[in-house]
């Protein structure tokens, strides 16, 4: 049976559904708009069903103990770090675990972008959670939409509410693309950052963090939008920027400074990815 009673130390916000209706027709707002948020401390006995769905997208995040949600048929167990995205109009139910009652910060969101930026986050009724890297960062956005929805639901208020809902949306979205510590993807990743002065073969890299080098070129590919090589020659270029910006060195150093002993290599190198020559990039005035 759905808790009707609430929690203790719980925050609750509720737009009324006219605001919700004239912010969704200004511009801004109706591509985003926050529409409910809270938060729910030790919520022994939470529980919400929707047969029907929610006509919003709801946004879940577990800081503590553990809780579920059944979406697609299936049960998902959701622990502490973990983010639950259910999309408007899908079947779904969750609650909190009966032995470790989940704390929870949560929010509503409707919107004409929501559907870009549910497909940024990479979300889907099949694979709801998003294990977070940096819970604080996501809890204090979420923090930020209560708060400011607390104070009042004024055009303003409902405008600036939907600009730290985008910054929550694109963080999950980060979060999904980015690896975990340890894990083979950003094991890799590491090992090419200290390492923009050098060369790799992809097949040393992989065996190196334990995976085949067709499995770890899919994962860079995913993360990144091309492969293994393609990802240190951009570690590469970024470092050759801020040496051209910030040290009197010669473009050949530079170079070398990279990994690149031949200076013509270098420069046809820059040249592609920047379009101008490592000289022209330099005298380009910036800021």
């Amino acid at each position: 049976m759905e808790r009707r009673d609430g929690f203790e130390h719980q925050r609750l916000c509720v737009v009324p559904r006219p605001l919700v209706d004239a912010a969704l027709a200004r511009p801004v707002t109706r591509r985003l708009v926050a529409t409910d948020a809270g938060l729910f401390p030790a919520a022994e006995g939470h529980l919400r069903r929707r047969p029907r769905g929610a006509t919003e997208a709801i946004v879940i995040v577990c800081v503590d103990g553990a809780g579920w949600v059944d979406l697609a048929g299936a049960r998902t167990r959701v622990a502490p770090g973990t983010a639950v995205l259910i999309p408007p109009g899908a079947p779904h139910a969750y609650g909190a675990d009966d032995d470790r009652p989940w704390t929870i910060w949560w929010c509503h969101l409707r919107g004409s972008d929501l559907g870009d930026l549910w497909e940024a986050v990479g979300a889907s009724a099949e694979r709801p959670t998003v294990s977070l890297r940096s819970v604080d960062r996501v809890t204090a956005l979420l923090d930020e939409i209560v708060s400011g929805l607390e104070r009042d639901q004024s055009p303003a208020r409902l405008l600036a509410t939907a600009g730290i809902a985008w910054r929550l949306m694109t963080q999950l979205a980060v979060d999904r693309r980015l690896p975990e510590q340890g894990e083979p993807l950003e094991r890799a990743m590491r090992y090419l950052e200290e390492r923009v002065d050098g060369s790799i073969r992809v097949s040393d890299l992989a065996r190196l963090v334990g995976v085949s080098a067709s499995h770890l070129g899919a994962l860079f590919r995913e993360a990144t939008g091309g492969g293994v090589l393609a990802h240190h020659t951009a570690l590469k270029m970024a470092r050759a920027r801020l040496l051209l910006d910030t040290t009197d060195l010669h473009v050949a150093e530079v170079g070398r400074e990279i990994g690149y002993s031949d200076p013509f290599y270098f420069s046809r190198q820059f040249s592609r990815t920047h379009g101008m020559s490592p000289t022209a990039y330099r005298e380009h005035r910036k800021g």
